[in-house]
């Protein structure tokens, strides 16, 4: 599994890690197991949030860490509602109780609120001198909110909608990212709820074309294009052991020049959006 370094953590992190959206709608035991598997080939980068069925994802996390807390790169996400100074740090300190840890390697504002940024920002400073956060960062931010939020220190990361026929983040949020050293991940990286192009679709031919030619998934090689700019991570959730090893298989692909074009082509990043896409 390829690993970078994440913004300005100074931490090499799996190119390719695990989302936790809707781990709980499952069976739990099934759920940890699946996350238990990525971490064996390398997915310790793990991302929940203390929204994700208010709170149950994260404690089937914490159960998936149990004795292996130090592999992992630990990142939840508060709510925009618990974004006080007060409310930050409550719910940071629900978080880790659920996650049964004393850290998170990250915690990110899920979505701007009414809150200040900077009375968010100085709770999240807060946590850092205290030990229970190592690092802070955002998600669903577009470059005018990056702007505002970066004073004196800029978010590690920015984690937002990507995938192949949601390419928005690449006329500005992406160049944004890039020159300021601030790492990008890429949620939901194979659309919502059934959005991925079949293979009797044109567009689901061309991934099936180059899979066949890595003997990789359609999965892996959308992942692969993804990632293939070097300030992007992508988080996709898995269901059952097989489906977490396909995705396992991205972070070690290497997709041509040409068939990075051919991808580009097959699904088009568009117009800029006038508002960052966001579910």
């Amino acid at each position: 599994m390829e690993t970078r370094s994440f913004g300005s953590t100074g931490r090499q992190v799996a190119v390719i890690g695990q989302g936790t959206w809707y781990l709980e709608a499952g069976n739990a035991t099934r759920a940890v197991e699946v996350l238990r598997r990525g971490f064996d080939l390398g997915m310790t980068h793990v991302d929940c949030a203390e929204m994700y069925g208010s709170g149950r994802a994260e404690e089937l996390v914490g159960k998936a860490i149990a004795g292996r807390r130090d592999e992992i790169f630990l990142v939840s996400k508060v709510l925009p509602s618990h974004a006080s100074k007060r409310g930050v740090v409550a719910a940071c300190e629900g978080s880790l109780a659920r996650l049964g840890t004393d850290r998170l390697d990250c915690y990110l504002l899920h979505w701007r609120g009414a809150v200040p940024l900077q009375e968010t920002v100085a709770a999240f400073e807060q946590l850092q001198r205290d030990g229970k956060i190592l690092s802070w960062g955002v998600s669903n931010f577009d470059v005018a909110d990056l702007e505002e939020v970066s004073g004196s220190e800029l978010p590690v990361c920015d984690q937002v909608l990507y995938h192949l026929e949601e390419r928005a983040i690449e006329h500005q949020v992406i160049p944004w990212c890039e020159e300021h050293s601030v790492a990008v991940v890429a949620y939901s990286p194979f659309g919502h709820k059934g959005g991925f192009p079949s293979r009797h679709t044109i567009r689901g031919r061309v991934l099936d074309e180059i899979a066949q030619a890595h003997g990789v998934t359609a999965h892996a090689v959308a992942l692969a294009f993804l990632v293939s700019t070097p300030q992007v991570f992508a988080i996709p959730k898995a269901s059952d052991p097989e489906h977490v090893a396909d995705n396992a298989k991205a972070g070690d692909l290497r997709l041509s020049d040409a068939e990075l074009a051919r991808i580009d082509r097959a699904f088009p990043r568009g117009t800029h959006a006038r508002s960052l896409p966001t579910l």
